[in-house]
């Protein structure tokens, strides 16, 4: 998986926890994800690559379906609360 890949889908990630409003403490999973994503760009540059425009194209053209995958992925790397990982892994199986 390339460089660009993976910004897509730690993108994605945090887009599918937008959707967990079940999840009360969603607000802080976000911004350490927001965080993640930061520390990524950093320290993985990719040039020649616009990072607002391809995190608009995740948002509008990926399913709701792949984003909750993403967040696992993401919330995996931020090791996020095991209540959250469950929370979307029910929601994906709802959506199946």
């Amino acid at each position: 998986m390339d460089l660009k890949d993976q910004f897509r889908y730690l993108v994605g990630g945090y887009f599918g926890i937008t959707y967990m409003d079940e999840y009360p403490l969603k607000e802080f999973v976000l911004k350490d994800i927001e965080n993640y994503i930061r520390d990524f760009i950093e320290i993985n540059p990719i040039d020649d690559f616009d990072y607002v425009l391809e995190s608009e194209k995740v948002k509008d053209e990926v399913s709701v379906l792949v984003k909750l995958q993403d967040s696992l992925l993401v919330l995996n790397k931020i090791n996020a609360d095991m209540d959250l990982v469950l929370l979307v892994k029910r929601k994906i199986k709802s959506m199946k």
